[in-house]
Protein backbone atom coordinates (compact mmCIF):
# COMPACT_ATOMS: atom_id res chain seq x y z
CA UNK A 1 0.00 0.00 0.00
CA UNK A 2 1.06 3.23 -0.99
CA UNK A 3 0.73 6.72 1.01
CA UNK A 4 1.48 10.13 0.63
CA UNK A 5 2.72 13.02 2.92
CA UNK A 6 2.54 16.57 2.62
CA UNK A 7 5.62 18.48 2.64
CA UNK A 8 5.25 22.17 2.38
CA UNK A 9 2.68 21.71 -0.59
CA UNK A 10 4.62 18.67 -2.26
CA UNK A 11 2.77 15.23 -2.42
CA UNK A 12 5.72 12.47 -1.43
CA UNK A 13 4.80 9.34 -1.78
CA UNK A 14 6.24 6.34 0.68
CA UNK A 15 5.64 2.68 1.03
CA UNK A 16 5.97 0.65 4.42
CA UNK A 17 6.98 -2.85 4.36
CA UNK A 18 7.53 -4.86 7.42
CA UNK A 19 7.11 -4.41 11.16
CA UNK A 20 9.98 -3.79 13.92
CA UNK A 21 11.91 -0.73 14.64
CA UNK A 22 11.49 1.71 11.80
CA UNK A 23 13.71 2.10 9.29
CA UNK A 24 13.95 5.04 6.82
CA UNK A 25 15.49 4.02 3.24
CA UNK A 26 16.51 6.74 0.62
CA UNK A 27 17.03 6.36 -2.72
CA UNK A 28 19.58 7.76 -5.04
CA UNK A 29 18.23 10.05 -8.00
CA UNK A 30 16.57 8.54 -10.81
CA UNK A 31 15.32 5.92 -8.68
CA UNK A 32 11.92 5.28 -6.90
CA UNK A 33 11.50 3.39 -3.41
CA UNK A 34 11.18 0.67 -5.18
CA UNK A 35 14.35 0.17 -5.93
CA UNK A 36 15.28 -1.31 -2.54
CA UNK A 37 13.44 -4.37 -3.09
CA UNK A 38 16.38 -6.59 -2.87
CA UNK A 39 17.73 -5.34 0.15
CA UNK A 40 13.82 -4.74 2.05
CA UNK A 41 13.12 -8.67 1.22
CA UNK A 42 15.99 -8.85 3.81
CA UNK A 43 14.94 -5.82 5.84
CA UNK A 44 11.52 -6.57 6.58
CA UNK A 45 12.00 -9.63 8.73
CA UNK A 46 13.72 -7.24 11.26
CA UNK A 47 12.64 -3.43 10.51
CA UNK A 48 9.44 -1.33 9.26
CA UNK A 49 10.69 0.06 6.32
CA UNK A 50 9.96 2.99 5.13
CA UNK A 51 10.58 3.70 1.20
CA UNK A 52 10.14 7.19 -0.09
CA UNK A 53 10.02 8.48 -3.43
CA UNK A 54 12.06 11.35 -2.98
CA UNK A 55 10.61 14.07 -4.59
CA UNK A 56 11.05 14.64 -8.66
CA UNK A 57 10.76 10.78 -8.86
CA UNK A 58 8.36 7.91 -8.88
CA UNK A 59 4.90 8.98 -7.67
CA UNK A 60 5.91 11.76 -5.77
CA UNK A 61 5.38 15.35 -7.36
CA UNK A 62 7.89 16.41 -9.72
CA UNK A 63 8.07 20.13 -9.37
CA UNK A 64 10.75 22.73 -11.09
CA UNK A 65 14.04 23.03 -9.19
CA UNK A 66 15.86 23.91 -7.43
CA UNK A 67 15.74 20.93 -5.47
CA UNK A 68 18.66 20.47 -2.50
CA UNK A 69 19.34 17.94 -0.26
CA UNK A 70 17.96 19.58 2.58
CA UNK A 71 14.66 20.68 0.99
CA UNK A 72 14.64 16.18 0.71
CA UNK A 73 15.67 15.84 4.16
CA UNK A 74 12.65 17.92 5.09
CA UNK A 75 10.56 15.77 2.73
CA UNK A 76 11.89 12.58 4.89
CA UNK A 77 10.58 14.38 7.81
CA UNK A 78 7.16 15.04 6.92
CA UNK A 79 6.80 11.05 5.79
CA UNK A 80 8.01 10.14 9.11
CA UNK A 81 5.67 12.79 10.53
CA UNK A 82 2.85 11.38 8.56
CA UNK A 83 3.67 7.65 9.39
CA UNK A 84 3.59 8.83 13.40
CA UNK A 85 7.29 8.14 13.59
CA UNK A 86 9.30 9.86 15.98
CA UNK A 87 12.75 8.75 15.15
CA UNK A 88 14.40 6.05 13.08
CA UNK A 89 17.13 4.69 12.15
CA UNK A 90 18.13 5.80 8.04
CA UNK A 91 20.07 4.25 5.25
CA UNK A 92 20.78 6.15 1.91
CA UNK A 93 21.74 5.18 -1.44
CA UNK A 94 23.96 7.75 -3.14
CA UNK A 95 21.87 10.78 -3.08
CA UNK A 96 19.93 9.25 -0.93
CA UNK A 97 23.00 9.05 1.40
CA UNK A 98 24.08 13.27 1.05
CA UNK A 99 19.94 13.26 2.10
CA UNK A 100 20.35 10.82 5.07
CA UNK A 101 23.80 13.44 5.78
CA UNK A 102 21.43 16.47 5.76
CA UNK A 103 18.66 14.42 8.23
CA UNK A 104 21.28 13.73 11.06
CA UNK A 105 22.34 17.64 10.82
CA UNK A 106 19.12 19.23 10.76
CA UNK A 107 17.08 17.06 12.72
CA UNK A 108 20.09 14.72 15.60
CA UNK A 109 17.02 14.11 17.36
CA UNK A 110 14.89 12.03 14.57
CA UNK A 111 17.99 9.86 13.86
CA UNK A 112 19.19 6.36 15.71
CA UNK A 113 21.76 4.94 13.08
CA UNK A 114 23.16 5.82 9.57
CA UNK A 115 24.25 3.84 6.88
CA UNK A 116 25.99 5.39 4.20
CA UNK A 117 26.38 3.84 0.60
CA UNK A 118 28.30 5.40 -2.27
CA UNK A 119 28.10 8.87 -1.34
CA UNK A 120 29.77 11.86 -0.35
CA UNK A 121 30.03 14.95 1.88
CA UNK A 122 31.39 17.36 -1.43
CA UNK A 123 31.62 17.34 -4.90
CA UNK A 124 34.95 18.04 -6.99
CA UNK A 125 34.73 19.92 -9.96
CA UNK A 126 35.49 16.63 -12.43
CA UNK A 127 32.36 15.05 -10.61
CA UNK A 128 30.13 18.35 -11.25
CA UNK A 129 31.52 18.15 -14.68
CA UNK A 130 29.81 14.56 -15.22
CA UNK A 131 26.56 15.42 -13.83
CA UNK A 132 25.99 18.44 -15.67
CA UNK A 133 26.80 15.83 -18.50
CA UNK A 134 24.68 13.84 -17.74
CA UNK A 135 21.68 16.49 -18.04
CA UNK A 136 22.74 17.05 -21.25
CA UNK A 137 23.13 14.24 -22.52
CA UNK A 138 19.51 12.74 -21.31
CA UNK A 139 18.11 15.10 -23.46
CA UNK A 140 19.66 14.10 -26.60
CA UNK A 141 19.79 10.25 -26.25
CA UNK A 142 16.92 7.42 -26.22
CA UNK A 143 15.93 6.26 -22.61
CA UNK A 144 17.68 2.73 -22.80
CA UNK A 145 20.87 4.21 -24.57
CA UNK A 146 20.47 6.75 -21.65
CA UNK A 147 20.79 3.72 -19.40
CA UNK A 148 23.15 1.89 -21.18
CA UNK A 149 25.58 4.93 -20.16
CA UNK A 150 24.66 5.06 -16.34
CA UNK A 151 24.61 1.11 -16.02
CA UNK A 152 28.60 2.03 -17.35
CA UNK A 153 29.17 4.52 -14.77
CA UNK A 154 27.63 2.93 -12.07
CA UNK A 155 28.70 -1.13 -12.67
CA UNK A 156 32.42 -2.37 -12.42
CA UNK A 157 33.29 -4.20 -14.71
CA UNK A 158 33.17 -7.74 -13.44
CA UNK A 159 29.53 -7.18 -13.06
CA UNK A 160 29.11 -7.59 -16.72
CA UNK A 161 31.40 -10.65 -17.47
CA UNK A 162 28.11 -12.37 -15.12
CA UNK A 163 25.30 -10.07 -15.42
CA UNK A 164 24.97 -8.98 -19.00
CA UNK A 165 21.42 -9.91 -19.98
CA UNK A 166 20.51 -8.15 -16.84
CA UNK A 167 21.88 -5.15 -17.80
CA UNK A 168 20.24 -5.52 -21.08
CA UNK A 169 17.19 -5.92 -19.34
CA UNK A 170 17.34 -2.73 -17.84
CA UNK A 171 17.72 -1.16 -20.64
CA UNK A 172 14.86 -2.05 -21.73
CA UNK A 173 12.79 -1.60 -19.34
CA UNK A 174 14.34 2.45 -19.20
CA UNK A 175 12.97 2.09 -22.92
CA UNK A 176 9.27 1.27 -22.03
CA UNK A 177 8.75 2.75 -18.58
CA UNK A 178 5.47 4.32 -18.45
CA UNK A 179 6.58 6.29 -15.16
CA UNK A 180 9.79 7.65 -16.28
CA UNK A 181 11.41 10.05 -14.24
CA UNK A 182 10.42 13.75 -15.91
CA UNK A 183 13.34 15.96 -17.20
CA UNK A 184 12.59 18.69 -14.62
CA UNK A 185 12.63 15.97 -11.45
CA UNK A 186 15.90 14.73 -13.26
CA UNK A 187 17.39 17.60 -13.36
CA UNK A 188 16.54 19.30 -9.92
CA UNK A 189 17.68 16.13 -8.08
CA UNK A 190 21.43 16.09 -10.21
CA UNK A 191 21.04 19.99 -8.78
CA UNK A 192 20.89 18.84 -5.38
CA UNK A 193 23.66 16.59 -5.34
CA UNK A 194 26.16 19.23 -7.24
CA UNK A 195 25.22 21.75 -4.53
CA UNK A 196 25.29 19.49 -1.60
CA UNK A 197 27.93 20.23 0.98
CA UNK A 198 28.78 18.71 4.64
CA UNK A 199 32.22 18.90 4.67
CA UNK A 200 32.16 21.66 7.78
CA UNK A 201 29.99 19.94 9.58
CA UNK A 202 30.69 15.93 9.54
CA UNK A 203 31.96 16.19 13.07
CA UNK A 204 28.55 17.34 14.07
CA UNK A 205 27.30 13.77 13.12
CA UNK A 206 26.72 11.87 16.29
CA UNK A 207 25.51 8.77 15.64
CA UNK A 208 26.45 5.21 14.70
CA UNK A 209 27.39 5.40 11.10
CA UNK A 210 28.05 2.90 8.77
CA UNK A 211 29.72 3.77 5.33
CA UNK A 212 30.03 1.23 2.46
CA UNK A 213 31.84 1.49 -0.89
CA UNK A 214 33.10 0.04 -4.09
CA UNK A 215 36.33 0.55 -4.41
CA UNK A 216 35.89 0.38 -7.94
CA UNK A 217 33.48 2.88 -8.10
CA UNK A 218 34.16 5.91 -10.80
CA UNK A 219 30.92 7.58 -9.98
CA UNK A 220 31.37 8.96 -6.62
CA UNK A 221 34.90 7.48 -6.09
CA UNK A 222 36.43 5.72 -3.02
CA UNK A 223 37.81 9.16 -1.54
CA UNK A 224 34.30 10.91 -1.16
CA UNK A 225 33.61 7.71 1.34
CA UNK A 226 36.90 8.33 2.96
CA UNK A 227 36.19 11.77 3.61
CA UNK A 228 33.02 10.61 5.02
CA UNK A 229 34.88 8.47 7.66
CA UNK A 230 37.57 10.82 8.76
CA UNK A 231 34.73 13.42 9.17
CA UNK A 232 32.27 11.37 11.21
CA UNK A 233 33.60 10.11 14.29
CA UNK A 234 34.03 6.47 15.17
CA UNK A 235 32.40 5.37 11.55
CA UNK A 236 32.88 2.14 10.12
CA UNK A 237 34.36 1.82 6.86
CA UNK A 238 33.45 -1.38 4.53
CA UNK A 239 34.92 -1.76 1.71
CA UNK A 240 33.76 -4.32 -1.40
CA UNK A 241 36.92 -4.79 -3.62
CA UNK A 242 35.13 -5.43 -6.94
CA UNK A 243 32.12 -3.69 -6.58
CA UNK A 244 31.41 -0.22 -8.35
CA UNK A 245 28.89 2.20 -7.24
CA UNK A 246 26.16 -0.02 -6.82
CA UNK A 247 28.14 -2.24 -5.04
CA UNK A 248 25.05 -3.10 -3.12
CA UNK A 249 23.84 -4.72 -6.20
CA UNK A 250 26.94 -6.61 -6.77
CA UNK A 251 28.11 -8.23 -3.88
CA UNK A 252 23.99 -8.03 -2.43
CA UNK A 253 24.34 -11.21 -0.04
CA UNK A 254 27.27 -9.84 1.57
CA UNK A 255 25.91 -5.98 1.96
CA UNK A 256 22.34 -7.16 3.06
CA UNK A 257 24.34 -8.81 5.72
CA UNK A 258 26.63 -6.44 6.75
CA UNK A 259 24.30 -3.84 7.14
CA UNK A 260 21.76 -6.10 8.27
CA UNK A 261 23.83 -6.98 11.58
CA UNK A 262 25.09 -2.95 11.91
CA UNK A 263 21.24 -2.26 12.18
CA UNK A 264 20.42 -4.66 14.51
CA UNK A 265 23.35 -4.73 16.72
CA UNK A 266 22.98 -2.08 19.94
Amino acid sequence: MKYFADSNGIKICYQIRGTGEPLVLLMGFGADGNTWEKHVAVYQKHFKCILIDNRGVGESDQPKGPYSTKTMADDAIAVMDHAGIFNAKVAGISMGGAIAQELALHYPERVLKLVLISTWPRFNNYTKVVYENLKKIRVTSKPGDFMELLQLWIFAPPFYETALETLKQGQDFAEKNPKAQSQMGFEGQLDACINHDTISRLKHIAVPTLITVGERDIFTPPEFSRILHKGIENSIYESFPTGGHVHHWEDLDRFNELTTQFLIKD
